[in-house]
């Protein structure tokens, strides 16, 4: 099957929707915008790809009206999207930007209008860069800078959102930025690693204690998943594929459901985690209303003792891959999903808040024919009807994306959109996948 049809066969509830965030679509440099470190990354040499930043992007700050069309006429009802921290605070902290404000008040006003419920996120990787500069998520007052953010925001917005995630994908945030060095600030230190790990997980503490001081009840963290696999079953890869799992998955999990951090991380972390880390573990753990899941590909894992600090290295595997090289494997959601139930009594409502693929979508005579698209979204949607019938209380499927837009170190390279973005003219273009969800979400 290569439509998706399977969607008429969902409860009546469940929500379809589509996912963006602030730096990729917005456009930084409208708006009196505060600059982020991914500015001050992309311009250094090879960090982007042709060091390209989000500075126009797909300038949704001018077309975020025609943009809400595109949710609504497509027949999703949600939308998820992204507040930026530099964007109402351009320091961080102190002065407040009102235009930032009225920005994301005509949005959430626009949602409303077209019912369309709002998926907030307060964080989406755009960290004002006066913040950045004295040590970022390495630095223990980041978080609480972030709670006095995280105030602003529900003040101003708190009783238009219908939900609202703290982090988006904290393993990106910290590990991929701190220890990868593949996003912002780009940094590849074992210390700055460890404490960013943990010092993420204390601003989701801190923002969920703000968020239920304005008594909102649906708030919760989204979290970007692997399925781990070795290469084979050699004693050494299973071990490195436990290592690479635990900080890959269970890091966060285990924080946020147990209260405690997996032991062979924090063997690895030894000297570098902060001191009295388990102080903060208490409001880590606070009961969240849900959990979100980011789901794209899987993760083959082999030894290596080449490899500093963790010996391990991933592998490709031979399944078809997207435009970003990685393997399309569908049966990965339900395996972590049901993992994630049984490892810790999972009985909260989950959400798919983001699943999608790049691919080389190519013009002709005006339509965009992405049928790889619209098969990988029937394999993972008809994975996520395999959990529901299981009665795995799953509520909602975003597809990532609404549109092209900056896919952070591969710039404007890779296309994940529903919508195609020409980005010298900012053309808006359905892609063939726009239509059929359309011609199902609308039935």
């Amino acid at each position: 099957m290569d439509n998706l049809s399977i969607i008429n066969s969902f409860p009546k509830d469940f929500i379809f929707g589509t996912a963006t965030s602030s730096y990729q679509i917005e456009g930084s440099n409208y708006g009196n915008c505060g600059r982020s470190h991914w500015d001050s990354f992309a311009k250094k040499p090879n960090k982007t790809y042709r060091s390209q930043d989000g500075g126009v992007a797909c300038a949704h700050y001018l077309k975020w009206n025609e943009d809400l069309d595109l949710v609504k006429n497509c027949g999703f009802s949600a939308y998820r999207f992204s507040f930026s921290w530099p964007r109402v605070l351009p320091e961080g902290k102190g002065l407040i930007n009102n235009e930032g404000l009225s920005f994301y008040d005509k949005l959430l006003d626009g949602m409303l209008e077209r019912e369309l419920k709002p998926f907030g996120t307060l964080y989406h990787w755009d960290l004002p860069i006066n913040l950045a500069e004295k040590g970022g998520w390495v630095n223990r007052d980041t978080p609480k800078y972030f709670a006095d953010y995280t105030d602003l925001v529900m003040k101003n917005f708190g009783d238009r959102l219908y939900s609202i995630a703290t982090i988006n994908e904290p393993w990106c945030a910290s590990w991929l930025s701190y220890y990868c060095g593949e996003h912002a600030p780009g940094l590849k230190d074992l210390s700055a690693a460890a404490k960013s790990m943990h010092f993420i997980l204390l601003a989701h503490g801190k923002a969920l204690e703000v968020i239920r001081s304005h008594n909102h009840k649906n708030a919760g963290i989204v979290l970007n998943k692997a399925y781990v696999t070795t290469k084979d079953d050699n004693e050494q890869n299973n071990i490195a594929a436990e290592l690479y799992n635990s900080i890959h998955n269970d890091w966060f999990d285990s924080a946020i459901f147990n209260g405690e951090y997996p032991k062979n991380v924090l063997d690895l972390f030894k000297e570098h985690i902060p001191e009295n880390y388990q102080k903060d573990l208490e409001a880590i753990s606070q009961s969240i209303d849900w959990i979100g899941i980011n789901y794209y590909t899987r993760a083959i894992v082999e030894h290596d003792k080449k490899i500093k600090d963790i010996n391990l290295v991933l592998t490709k595997g031979p399944l078809k891959k997207t435009d970003m090289g990685w393997e399309i494997f569908p049966d990965g959601l339900s395996k972590i999903i049901q993992s994630m139930i049984k490892k810790y009594s999972l009985n909260i409502p989950i959400h798919i808040t983001e699943n999608g693929m790049a691919n080389k979508d190519e013009i002709a005579k005006e339509t965009i024919n992405d049928h790889e698209r619209i098969g990988f979204y029937y394999s993972h949607i008809n994975e996520v009807k395999k959990l529901l019938d299981k009665k795995i209380p799953i509520k909602s499927y975003f597809a990532w994306s609404l549109l092209d837009n900056f896919e952070w170190a591969f710039g404007y390279s890779k296309r994940f959109g529903l919508v195609h973005v020409d980005f010298e003219t900012q053309i808006r273009t359905p892609k063939k996948s726009w239509y059929e969800f359309q011609s199902y979400l609308l039935k």
